[in-house]
C-alpha cells in the first residue's frame, strides 16, 4: 500500500510538522487497530493518518483516524491538513472534503493560493489556578493557565514573553502529570511586524511526543485565547519548535478556521 510523508503548516520541505498519510482507497473499513498502531510506530512521526472513502450521500466523504507512535488520538490538525493535501494533489478527491472523525465531521478546503483551511471546533477554555509544581516542570513562571477541554486535553500556559517560549527546556516527566495530553506554552509576539501575533510550543509526553513541531489542534485553543486579548478574530501563530511553522487562524462562532500549506516529501510503498 502507498504511504506518504507530508510536511504540514509549511511551504518548504523539512520544516513544519511531518505526518504519515495512508489512503486506504480499496477499503470500506479500517484494518485492525493493532496494524494501524504498528504502522504509526514504524513511521514514528507525531501522527500517522489513515483514511478510507465513505459511501456517497452521507454527512462525510472520508473516514479519518490518527495514531501517534503510542496511541490513537481524538483530534489532530496537522495530519488532517496533510491528508487533505494528499487527497487534493493525488486527484483522489476534488474540492472541499468532509472527514468523519472521533471529534465529529471536520472540513478541509483547498484554496486558490495553494493553502488548505481546516474547519475545527473551537476549544472550550476554562481559566484555572496554576497547578502546584507546574512552573518548576515547565522551567518558567506562567502568568495564566487555562484548561482546554476534552477535545484538546492540554493545559495552556501563558508565559512572560516570546524569549521565554524559545528558551524553554521543560522536565517532561514532571510536566506529564499536569494534563491529559500535554502543555501548550505561549506568549504574545514581541514584534507583530514579523508576520505573526503570538508564539507557542507544545509538549505532549503523555502521548509519546516530547515536543510537537506544529500543532493544529492546539491552535483551536490558542486562537480564542489570543483573539480575546488582542481584540481580533484573525491572527497568525508561530509555533517556535526547531522545525517551526505558522498557522493562520480565524474564529467563526464556535469554529476555528486554521489555514496552512503542506509539502509531500516522501512517496513510497508499505510492504508489510
Amino acid at each position: 500500500m502507498r504511504i506518504r510523508i507530508v510536511d504540514a503548516f509549511t511551504d518548504r520541505p523539512f520544516a513544519g510538522n511531518p505526518a504519515g498519510v495512508m489512503l486506504l482507497e480499496d477499503r470500506d473499513a479500517f484494518p485492525d487497530d493493532s496494524w494501524l498502531q504498528s504502522v504509526a510506530l514504524e513511521v514514528n512521526h507525531a501522527e500517522t493518518a489513515f483514511t478510507h472513502r465513505l459511501p456517497e450521500g452521507g454527512e462525510a466523504d472520508w473516514a479519518l483516524r490518527w495514531f501517534t507512535p503510542a496511541m490513537e488520538v481524538a483530534m489532530c490538525g496537522h495530519a488532517t491538513l496533510a491528508t487533505a493535501h494528499v487527497l487534493h494533489t493525488s486527484g483522489a478527491h476534488k474540492g472541499p472534503v468532509r472527514f468523519a472523525t472521533r471529534s465529529g465531521v471536520l472540513r478541509a478546503e483547498p484554496r486558490e493560493d495553494g493553502s488548505i483551511t481546516l474547519d475545527f471546533p473551537t476549544a472550550r477554555l476554562t481559566p484555572v489556578d496554576l497547578p502546584e509544581g507546574v512552573a518548576e516542570a515547565l522551567g518558567a513562571e506562567p502568568r495564566a493557565a487555562c484548561d482546554t477541554g476534552p477535545n484538546v486535553g492540554d493545559l495552556l500556559l501563558e508565559v512572560a514573553d516570546e524569549k521565554t517560549v524559545h528558551a524553554l527546556a521543560p522536565d517532561l516527566k514532571a510536566l506529564a502529570a499536569h494534563s491529559a495530553r500535554g502543555v501548550i506554552a505561549t506568549a504574545r509576539a514581541e514584534d507583530p511586524g514579523r508576520g505573526y501575533d503570538f508564539v507557542s510550543r507544545c509538549f505532549f509526553p503523555n502521548v509519546g511526543i516530547d515536543e510537537d513541531p506544529v500543532t493544529g489542534s492546539a491552535h483551536t485553543a490558542l486562537a480564542p485565547y489570543w483573539s480575546e486579548r488582542l481584540g481580533r478574530t484573525e491572527l497568525t501563530g508561530l509555533q517556535a519548535s526547531p522545525r517551526s511553522g505558522r498557522v493562520h487562524t480565524k474564529l467563526r462562532g464556535d469554529r476555528a478556521l486554521l489555514s496552512g500549506r503542506a509539502v509531500t516529501v516522501i512517496d513510497g510503498e508499505l510492504l508489510a
